[in-house]
This record gives C-alpha cells, structure tokens and sequence, in this order.
C-alpha cells in the first residue's frame, strides 16, 4: 500500500536550498525509497527511534566518519545538530559538502531524496522531529 502525501517543498538536510517536488515524485519516492529510520549504511542501522507516539516520531541519528546515510526519502521534518561535522550531501542537484554546526536546526516539508556521507574527521548527530499528520 502507498502512502500518498503531498508536500508543499522539500529542502535537503542541512536546508541551504529546497526543491520543489510534484506530488507523484514524492509518492514515488515513498513507495521504492526507505525512510530515515530504515534507511543505514552498508547494512547497518545509523538512526535509532527515541520516541514515538500518535503525535510525533523522535529519532536520533549517528554518522561516525566515514559512514553516511543511504538513498531515502524524509517526511515533513523538524532537526537539531547533537554533534557538528562535515557532511557530503547528494540530491537531485547535484554532490556538495557543507559544514554543520553544533547547536543548530532545520526545518523541512519534506525531501523527496537524498543521501549523506560523513566526509569529516569527528562524529556527527542529530536528532530528526517527524511530526505526524
């Protein structure tokens, strides 16, 4: 069963920029394309669930160097940076490299697709808000 919602526009992790998806990419994307707590790296599991309830989604996400985020897909989403770094960010825009700090958030409608890549010497985390619909 496909979940269908309509975003109003989607902004990569770090939202130094936003795309504006159609409704069917994001349905299309939610149909092949994991979530962020399903999504890992290489077989491994880099988010784990913090909280859950009927109102909101909590999760706290890992990435050590080296390790990354593959291809998924995020809801509408509200973000904080646990532990700053270096990250390697890959959308439909192309590959760039953006420094995060500790101590900021985000916020986004939702992303149809990215991926991420810890590209800097320290750990990097964040917890990602997920409000439900």
């Amino acid at each position: 069963m496909i979940r269908k919602k309509t975003l109003l526009g989607s902004c990569f992790l770090l939202a130094t920029g936003c795309l504006l998806p159609s409704a069917s990419q994001s349905v299309i994307a939610e149909a092949i394309l994991p979530d962020p707590l399903k999504a890992g790296w290489q077989g491994t599991q880099v988010c784990a669930l913090i909280h859950e309830d009927d109102k909101l989604r909590i999760l706290r996400c890992v990435f050590p160097p080296g390790v990354g985020h593959e291809r998924h897909f995020h809801p509408r989403h509200v973000g904080y940076v646990l532990e700053g770094g270096t990250m390697q960010i890959t959308d439909s825009r192309g590959t760039r490299t953006v420094g995060v700090k500790t101590g900021t958030s985000f916020s986004s409608d939702g992303i149809v697709w990215h991926e991420a890549l810890n590209v800097g010497d320290t750990t990097s985390s964040y917890l990602m808000i997920e409000p439900k619909s």
